[in-house]
């Protein structure tokens, strides 16, 4: 098991630091394979910008709050929000 920490997942989108509160859940259908998921943190100012720009390429799947993304990895669902 790795070192405790108190760090907060950061929102992804550029130059913020803002504590992230949503995950984006995506794949790129031309380099992974169907069931693949990567992920992006949003904080809430960048969610829907961080939606629209994987949407127009076709490569969102999902948006979930981030504590529903944690719980369901503890019960050994989806990716890791680390995997971004």
């Amino acid at each position: 098991m790795g070192p405790v920490t108190d760090e907060k997942p950061i929102c992804s989108a550029k130059d913020c630091r803002t504590p992230a509160v949503w995950v984006l859940a995506w794949n790129n259908p031309k380099l992974h394979t169907p069931e693949r998921r990567k992920t992006w943190l949003a904080c809430e100012e960048h969610r829907e910008h961080l939606s629209q720009f994987l949407g127009m390429r076709g490569f969102l799947k999902d948006v979930v709050p981030l504590a529903e993304w944690e719980n369901s990895q503890d019960s050994g669902g989806g990716g890791s929000a680390a995997d971004r």
